[in-house]
């Protein structure tokens, strides 16, 4: 018999509250923009507005909410605060992603399957366990 692991409640809350933030922020377009360019070394809010026809003000603002989302820090050197990616979040949100595409996978690979007439083995479904397994 299969032991499921017991998953604290509070935390299951707090992780599904950290991916809501997370994702609500990359809905907007510039932010994506700014995790994009942020991927590439940490900047200031000068450096990440140069490429918008929007006024710093409102990068600023962008920079806000991914740092509520946990996507971007700020740190302080001497007078500029640059802006950097937290890689942890971004790991998070791809884990999350990767199960529900792992598991999309596995059932268009059986259904390919049962298209080309082939039946589905305890094999073939022992392989799609241990590459969910390698994944995680």
């Amino acid at each position: 018999m299969l032991s499921v692991p017991a998953v604290d409640p509070d935390a299951a809350v707090a992780a599904d509250e950290r991916l809501d933030r997370a994702f609500m922020a990359l809905a907007d377009p510039v932010r994506r923009a700014i995790i994009a360019r942020l991927s590439r070394g940490p900047a200031s809010v000068n450096e990440l507005a140069e490429p918008f026809a929007i006024t710093k003000q409102a990068v600023s603002k962008h920079i806000a909410v991914l740092e509520q989302a946990g996507l971007v820090s700020r740190s302080r050197d001497a007078q500029r605060r640059p802006a950097a990616l937290v890689p942890d979040v971004l790991e998070e949100l791809t884990a999350w992603i990767d199960a529900y595409r792992l598991t999309a996978e596995s059932r268009f690979r059986r259904l390919d399957e049962v298209l080309a007439g082939t039946p589905v083995t305890a094999n073939t479904q022992k392989e799609t366990d241990k590459e969910r397994e390698e994944e995680r």
